[in-house]
Parts: C-alpha cells; sequence; structure tokens
C-alpha cells in the first residue's frame, strides 16, 4: 500500500513542473498579466494626476455644524408673569410681546414721579415769581432808607439852628436835648432802613442764584423730577418683553405665575436667516485656508438633494482643546499626539437659507476651494457696522419724553 502512494506521488510531481513550466511559456496568460499591469498603472497614474489637478485645491471636512444667533429672553425687572404671546416653534417678528409681567407697581411709581414732576415745575414758578416779589421789596427797602436819610438830614439842620441860639438864650437847654435826641433817632432809623434794604438784596440775589442762566423747564430740580418720570414710565413699559429680532422660539421655560428675577432666562428666539457653519478642520488642512475662498456644503438633512455655497469669513484664534472648559494637560502623564481642529466660520447665502431652512446645531459636509491664495488668514480689517442690532428699544426714551413735555405744560402758568 505505501508503495502504490509512493509511486503515485512521484508521478505527479514531474507533471506539476511541466504545467508550470507551460504557463510560464503560455503567451495568452503573459499578455494577460502585461494588460492588468498596464491598466494598474493607469490607474495609478490618473489618481495621481486627479490628486494633483483637482484633490488638492480642496479641503473637506465632515466635522461641520450649522451654528447661529440663540438670542435669550430675559427680563430687566422683577415681577410676576402674567401673560405669555409665544410658544415654541412659533415665528415672532421684531417688536412683538412675548411675555408680559405685573404692572400695577410699576404704574403706582409712574403716578408718583408724575406728581413729583408737576410739583418741582410748580416751585420753579415759585421761584420766578419770587424775582419780582423780592425785587419789589428791594425797592422798597431803598425808598425807607432814602426817607430815613431825608428826616436824618432835617432833626440835623433843625439841631444846628438850635445850638447857634443857645448863647443868646433864645432857645432853652431842653429843646437842644430834644433836637439831639431826634438826630439820634433819626440816625437809627436810617441805620435800621439800610440793614433792611441790604437784607433784601441778599434775599433777592439768593433767589436769583435758583433761577439765573435757565428757564422753568430747563430748571435743575425740575430737570431731576423729569429723570425719574422717564425712568419710571420705562419702567413700566418693561413689564412687556418684546421680541429683539424676528425668529422662531425655543427654550420656553417660564410658566404663568412665575416670580421672575432680572436677567432670568425665560425663552430664546432664533432667527434661522442668519446662520452660519462652523466647519473644524484639522491642523495640517489649513495651511491653504484663506478668507474669501468659496465653500460648497451639503447638509444631512437634505443630503445630495441641495447644496449650499458659502465663503469662508475667519478662522479661529485656538484649537478647541486650547478653549475647552477643562484643557488638556500635556505635560503630565503619558502623551500622545492628537491631531488639533481649529474652527473655519462659513457664511452661507440668505436665499438659499430661505429656499431650505437649516437647524442650528445639524452636521454639514464642507469642501473649501484653496485654489485662490490672495486672502489672509486673520482678517485685520476693522468693523464699521454693527455685528447685530435692534431698533425695538429705541422708541422707549422717545415716548418718554414726550410725556415729560405734557407734565411740564400742564403745570405751567396758562398764557
Amino acid at each position: 500500500m505505501d508503495k502504490n502512494n509512493d509511486q503515485a506521488r512521484a508521478n505527479t510531481v514531474p507533471a506539476a513542473i511541466e504545467n508550470e513550466a507551460t504557463a510560464r511559456t503560455d503567451p495568452r496568460r503573459r499578455r494577460g498579466l502585461a494588460v492588468l499591469g498596464g491598466l494598474l498603472m493607469v490607474a495609478a497614474i490618473g489618481w495621481g494626476l486627479y490628486e494633483w489637478l483637482v484633490l488638492s485645491h480642496y479641503e473637506d471636512t465632515d466635522n461641520a455644524y450649522v451654528q447661529g444667533n440663540v438670542v435669550q429672553i430675559t427680563p430687566q425687572q422683577g415681577g410676576t408673569v402674567t401673560a405669555i404671546y409665544a410658544d415654541e416653534t412659533e415665528h415672532v417678528r421684531a417688536g412683538q410681546p412675548l411675555i408680559r409681567l405685573d404692572a400695577a407697581d410699576a404704574n403706582v411709581a409712574l403716578a408718583q414721579a408724575e406728581a413729583a414732576l408737576g410739583q418741582a415745575v410748580r416751585q420753579a414758578r415759585t421761584l420766578y415769581a419770587n424775582n419780582g416779589a423780592l425785587a419789589a421789596q428791594v425797592r422798597l427797602r431803598e425808598a425807607d432808607a432814602a426817607k430815613a436819610r431825608s428826616q436824618l438830614a432835617t432833626a440835623q439842620q433843625d439841631l444846628a439852628r438850635r445850638q447857634g441860639l443857645v448863647e443868646g438864650g433864645a432857645v432853652s437847654g431842653e429843646e437842644l436835648a430834644h433836637a439831639r435826641a431826634q438826630v439820634t433817632a433819626a440816625q437809627s432809623a436810617l441805620d435800621a432802613a439800610q440793614a433792611a434794604t441790604a437784607a433784601a438784596r441778599d434775599q433777592l440775589a439768593s433767589n436769583q442764584a435758583l433761577t439765573d442762566g435757565t428757564s422753568i423747564e430747563q430748571h435743575p430740580s425740575v430737570q431731576v423730577a423729569a429723570a425719574r418720570l422717564r425712568e419710571a414710565w420705562i419702567a413700566a413699559q418693561r413689564v412687556t418683553l418684546p421680541a429683539p429680532v424676528s425668529g422662531y422660539v425655543g427654550k420656553r421655560s417660564v410658566q404663568l405665575g412665575q416670580r421672575v428675577a432680572p436677567g432670568a432666562p425665560l425663552m430664546t428666539v432664533v432667527p434661522l436667516d442668519q446662520l452660519w457653519v462652523d466647519a473644524n478642520f484639522k491642523e495640517n488642512q489649513l495651511r491653504h485656508i484663506r478668507i474669501g475662498q468659496p465653500v460648497s456644503l451639503k447638509a444631512d438633512l437634505y443630503g445630495g438633494q441641495v447644496e449650499y455655497t458659502g465663503r469662508v469669513v475667519g478662522l479661529g484664534l485656538a484649537t478647541g482643546a486650547a478653549t475647552a472648559l477643562l484643557p488638556a494637560q500635556n505635560a503630565t502623564g503619558n502623551w500622545i499626539k492628537v491631531v488639533q481642529r481649529v474652527p473655519v466660520r462659513i457664511a452661507l447665502e440668505p436665499a438659499q437659507l430661505q429656499a431650505h431652512p437649516l437647524r442650528v446645531g445639524l452636521s454639514m459636509l464642507a469642501r473649501v476651494d484653496v485654489t485662490d491664495q490672495g486672502g489672509a488668514s486673520l482678517s485685520d480689517a476693522p468693523r464699521s457696522a454693527p455685528l447685530a442690532r435692534t431698533q425695538v428699544f429705541d422708541a422707549l426714551d422717545g415716548e418718554a419724553q414726550a410725556l415729560v413735555r405734557q407734565v411740564i405744560a400742564r403745570n405751567l402758568p396758562r398764557t
């Protein structure tokens, strides 16, 4: 049995060697291998050309997310919530009321401030009226002093005549003493009149110091009361919380009857027409990215059906690890290098956002065309206009000024 197996193996080995030799000399097999090798070489060359001519001009990342302004709605004063005018997912317009607080305390303070302004105006009117009365009092005191001066001169003349007649015995000593007493009394009356005149002048000067160089409307006491009225009126208007921007409501946490404190977050408003994308590129991808380069983006929400066009508007100044709440401590323990990422901000087209709305936090695929290297990697141009602005609260001061003018006009003298 063993001999037969050995014989079979001996016959098989030469046959295998012969088949291998035949395969090596087969021209069809050689051509197939040559064609396969040529195809692989062409594919490698083609891929190299594609990498050099196309892929090298783009930087891609799937670590990109939609970002937007999440506007917090917070009260500027405390109070109890009495009405809620908008709920989550609802669209609101700028200036539309969202929440109302109890206005009882604010209305009482407003009434007190209005009364205080009226009282201040009338007190200022009294000051200006006193100027005329005090000026008349000064003139009266000056007339009294002139009368006393005239009486003193008469008394002195009488005394002089009597002194000349004393030696001839025409005037008695008693009459001379009486003339001297009249001079003394006239001098005292003049001194009293002059003192009263000086006091009247001081009173007039003191009152004029409160009124010189200003009118009733611009009097400091009136201005103080007017400022308090404006403050009370604005506080009364702030019991209603308007939407600072147009957008969609989210994260509503406020409830009816809730006592809220100033600065407490009650809800948010997100303007979905002002979104952008933060694409987190690896540090070795940043060498060719510049501000102003075009970007094509795709959202997982729409897949490949919608392609957004954007533009690089800024590169982050620090990696995510450096700005994290708990930054990495590479100087401790065993160190393993991790490729860092830097956020690149990409602006989106408002028309595309309107046609295909996005949501904050959605995933995006970003491809930056880095062909144009003319832009800067850091922006050095200062912003000439506000990044964001609301005009919802601009009218408050104007309306408060109108109320102040009405209160002052009601308390001025009628002509």
